[in-house]
């Protein structure tokens, strides 16, 4: 059963629907749910950050918080580790790596990874394996619209 009265809380385990803006610092909008696209998901299982889970319990049907997620609880500190500089000859001659590319890279052990191109030159190519958000703290503004047990 949904319950949307403002008497119920959501806790763990329970499946929630939450409508939401995720902004930067700068306010640039990276992500945003709303009753076109919701976020439906159990509390609990870990699908979204364990912060914004934590957040959401005990809030009630209709309640709007907003919620900052730190950089290290987020996607974590940017990596130079996660940087890889390649001769620009392993990329196909017909294929022009221009900044701002995704790639997926097949590594020798067989592992693929998403990686950005970040700057080019005639010789190399610079790639960065971090996530988009890393190095960020991300704040949501939050409405949870629906809880089921």
């Amino acid at each position: 059963m949904t319950a949307t009265d403002k008497t119920k809380t959501a806790t763990i385990g329970d499946r929630v629907t939450v409508h939401y803006i995720g902004t930067l610092d700068n306010g640039a909008i990276f992500d945003s749910r709303d009753s076109n696209d919701p976020l439906t998901f159990i509390l609990g299982e870990e699908s979204v950050f364990p912060t914004l889970e934590q957040e959401i319990c005990g809030m009630h049907c209709g309640q709007t918080r907003n919620i900052l997620i730190p950089t290290e609880k987020a996607y974590g500190p940017r990596k130079n580790d996660n940087l890889l500089k390649v001769d620009r000859s392993q990329f196909p001659a017909d294929k022009t790596p221009e900044p701002g590319t995704l790639l997926t890279i097949t590594f020798s052990d067989g592992e693929e990874r998403i990686m950005r191109v970040m700057s080019c030159d005639d010789r190399d190519v610079t790639l960065d394996a971090n996530h988009p958000l890393a190095g960020l703290d991300l704040t949501f503004a939050l409405t949870l619209v629906a809880i089921e047990d």
